[in-house]
C-alpha cells in the first residue's frame, strides 16, 4: 500500500454496508426532506458574491465575543496587536467550522453505507452533498479572504474519531447529526446575528439552511427508535455518550492555540475563557438546539438532566421546534 500524503489520517471504521431491497417510502416525513433537499442546493461559486472585499483584521465579529475582551490583558494591547487577535481569532473559529464539516461529510458518507431503510439512505446522499459544498465555502474564505488557517481542536477531533470509528448508525446519528450538528446550528446562527461582514453573514446564512435539514433528519430518524428498540442498558451507554460529548464541545472553544501564536499567556488567557460572564453565556447558548432534541428522543431523564443542570444547559429543555417546520420550511429552525 503506498504511504499516504502526511496531510491525510485514516481512522479505522468497522461498518457494514447495508443493502434494502425495499424501494417504496416508509417515512413520508423523512421523504419530504429529500425532496426539499433537492429543490434547495445550491452552488457556492455562484450564489455567493466572492469578490466583496473583507479586511481580516477588521472588527468582523463583536471584540466583545473574544474572551480576554475586557480584561487587564486587553487593555493592555496596542491597536495592532488587537487587530492581530481578530484576525487569528476568525482563523481559528472558521477552521474549526471547516474541520468540522469535513468530520459531517465523512460520517455522513457512512451513513448512507449502513442505514437499512431507503428514505434515510436517499436524504443522506442530499447531506454528503451540501457537506461537500460547505467545506468548499469555508475552506475558499480562508483561503481567499482570511489567508490564514488552524489546525483541528483536539477535543473536536476526539469527538469526530469517536462518531467515526463506531459501528453502530444511531451513533452516527446521534453524534453527528444531533450532537455536532446541534452545536453548529446554534453558534451559526450567533454569527449571522452578530457578524459585521456581509460575506461571512451571507455564507452563514446559506450553511445554515442547510444544516436545519440536517438536525430535522437525525430528530425524524431517531425520535421513535430509542423508544422502541433499546435496552435500559443501550439507552444509558447512549446518555452517557451525549453527555461527555457535551462536556467536550463545551470545553472546545478555549482556543488555546490563537492565545501562544499571538505570544499571550496561554493558562491566562484560557482561565479567561472558562470564566468570562459572556464567554460562560456563549458556551450554553451553543448547546439552546441539542438539550430540546435530546429530550425530544427520550434521552432526557433524570439521570442526564442532572448532568445537564450542572452544565447550566437545561433551562433549554422547554425549547421546541415544531416538527413539520422542520421538514417544509427549514428556515424555521434557523429562525429558532
Amino acid at each position: 500500500m503506498p504511504e499516504l500524503p502526511r496531510e491525510t489520517e485514516t481512522v479505522r471504521a468497522d461498518l457494514s454496508a447495508t443493502f434494502t431491497w425495499r424501494y417504496d417510502s416508509d417515512d413520508p416525513g423523512i421523504r419530504r426532506l429529500y425532496a426539499h433537499a433537492k429543490r434547495d442546493q445550491w452552488d457556492a461559486a455562484t450564489a455567493l458574491d466572492w469578490d466583496q472585499p473583507v479586511d481580516p483584521e477588521a472588527e468582523n465579529l463583536p471584540d466583545s465575543q473574544i474572551a480576554i475582551y475586557g480584561s487587564p490583558l486587553w487593555e493592555r494591547m496596542t491597536t495592532r496587536e488587537r487587530a492581530r487577535l481578530r484576525h487569528e481569532s476568525m482563523a481559528w473559529l472558521l477552521s474549526q467550522f471547516l474541520h468540522g464539516e469535513q468530520g459531517a461529510l465523512l460520517a455522513t458518507a457512512q451513513l448512507v453505507d449502513a442505514v437499512p431503510v431507503m428514505d434515510a439512505k436517499l436524504y443522506a446522499a442530499t447531506q454528503v452533498m451540501d457537506e461537500a459544498r460547505h467545506v468548499e465555502v469555508y475552506d475558499h474564505y480562508l483561503r481567499a479572504k482570511v489567508e490564514k488557517a488552524y489546525p483541528i481542536n483536539p477535543d473536536l477531533k476526539m469527538l469526530l474519531d469517536q462518531i467515526l470509528s463506531d459501528p453502530r448508525w444511531d451513533m452516527k446519528y446521534l453524534g453527528m447529526q444531533i450532537l455536532v450538528e446541534g452545536l453548529a446550528l446554534a453558534a451559526f446562527g450567533f454569527i449571522r446575528g452578530y457578524a459585521n461582514e456581509p460575506l461571512l453573514r451571507d455564507l452563514i446564512e446559506h450553511v445554515m439552511r442547510d444544516e436545519a435539514r440536517h438536525v430535522a433528519f437525525g430528530v425524524l430518524s431517531l425520535r421513535d427508535f430509542y423508544r422502541t428498540h433499546f435496552t435500559a442498558s443501550e439507552i444509558r451507554e447512549r446518555q452517557e455518550f451525549t453527555y461527555e460529548a457535551c462536556v467536550v464541545m463545551r470545553d472546545r472553544f478555549l482556543a488555546r492555540d490563537v492565545w501562544e501564536r499571538v505570544g499571550l499567556p496561554a493558562d491566562e488567557c484560557c482561565r479567561y475563557a472558562l470564566e468570562s460572564p459572556t464567554m460562560i453565556e456563549f458556551r450554553r447558548m451553543l448547546f439552546s438546539t441539542i438539550v430540546p432534541n435530546v429530550k425530544k428522543l427520550g434521552l432526557l431523564d433524570e439521570w442526564l438532566r442532572r448532568r445537564f443542570a450542572a452544565l447550566g444547559i437545561l433551562h433549554y429543555e422547554d425549547l421546541e421546534a415544531d416538527d413539520d417546520a422542520l421538514v417544509g420550511a427549514p428556515a424555521a429552525l434557523v429562525a429558532h
